[in-house]
């Protein structure tokens, strides 16, 4: 069996230890081989392939990014997408394709094995916005790096009497800034599923100062204050019509400046979260679910997303896994609560 594999949307830590494992299995245990597609969904659309082999995952796993390369290409946004991938698979050999990718990228995988391209998926995000796993690889090297940086801004907000406000990736869910800041002992945190009153946010500083102490926010990009919207870095959509989130930090240590008359500075981590060597749970993870990826393309099990259920890893259908965000319930945030001010 000739097999394709993909990368798509943001790259993440792990995507590397994923294709070292599909391939190591698929060519070690079921004598597969494997073509490798460029640039994500542009890939089998276009055609753009590599060679992959054993040889070329050798000393992959503790590399960030991806060794494909990555794109937010979407086939149903152009004419005659689906069928030229069809077509691009069939005179590239290739039987099966194996898609790691998150929300968008795993939609698009979805939807092509419902007109019957033989796909699997592998799910990956930063975010842990994926309902159908509990884990997302990525995730867990994104938080110790927002946990590290916080850490250190302690210091500097303490010699400088200053608030800090650190903002987090999180377009939707605020899993990055609530394990973040819990982790980092941040005295407040803003999250998209609960809209902020930036008045309450302000009596939090005074409190903190009153303490003898100063606050570190962490608030996620997708935060937003009551009966406010988004902050945009620009009003262009990708192809999976996403606009680019950012400034929610600067807007917010701004007003805080204003109100309190507190010295205020905001540092966003942005991609800084997305690079990088991936941590040991990230490449345990993103290994296990390779391996299981590989082995569902060798039992014909298409149209299925690997999952981390527990300590176990699953397949469960790509519609499951894609069809809804996973939110911070206001059960988990209240957690976080206790620590604010």
């Amino acid at each position: 069996m000739r097999v394709g594999v993909l990368t798509g949307g943001g790259d993440c830590p792990g995507l590397n230890a994923v294709i070292r494992a599909v391939v190591r299995k698929g060519v070690s245990v079921h004598g597969f081989e494997f073509v490798g597609y460029r640039d994500g969904w542009k890939g089998p659309l276009e055609g753009l392939t590599m060679e992959l082999g054993i040889e070329q995952c050798r000393g992959i796993l503790p590399r960030g990014g991806t060794i494909l390369g990555s794109s937010r290409t979407n086939p149903f946004t152009v004419d005659g997408g689906v069928e030229q991938i069809k077509d691009n698979l069939a005179r590239d050999g290739v039987d099966a394709l194996v898609a790691i990718g998150g929300e968008d990228t795993l939609g698009v995988a979805t939807k092509l094995a419902d007109l019957g391209v033989n796909v699997v998926g592998v799910p990956k995000t930063i975010d842990n916005d994926l309902s159908g796993t509990d884990y997302t690889f990525g995730f867990d090297t994104a938080v110790n790096i927002a946990t590290e940086a916080i850490d250190r801004l302690h210091t500097t907000a303490e010699s400088h009497h200053r608030v800090l406000v650190v903002e987090v990736m999180g377009r939707h869910a605020g899993w990055i800034a609530l394990h973040s800041g819990l982790a980092g002992g941040a005295n407040i945190v803003l999250i998209p599923e609960q809209p902020f009153d930036i008045d309450e946010v302000c009596a939090l500083v005074e409190a903190r100062f009153e303490s003898q102490y100063s606050p570190i926010i962490v608030v996620s990009e997708g935060a937003v204050p009551k009966s406010g919207t988004e902050e945009l870095t620009s009003g262009e959509l990708d192809a999976f019509g996403h606009v680019r989130l950012g400034g929610i930090g600067d807007r917010l240590a701004r007003q805080i400046e204003e109100r309190t008359g507190k010295e205020a500075r905001s540092v966003v981590l942005g991609h800084i979260q997305r690079g990088g060597t991936p941590t040991a749970f990230d490449r345990w993870l993103a290994t296990r679910l390779g391996l299981q990826a590989a082995d569902a393309v060798a039992e014909g099990d298409f149209g299925t997303m690997m999952a981390l259920h527990g300590t176990t890893v699953t397949r469960i259908p790509l519609l499951e896994g894609t069809g809804e965000l996973k939110l911070v319930s206001p059960e988990e945030y209240a957690e976080a609560q206790v620590f604010f001010g």
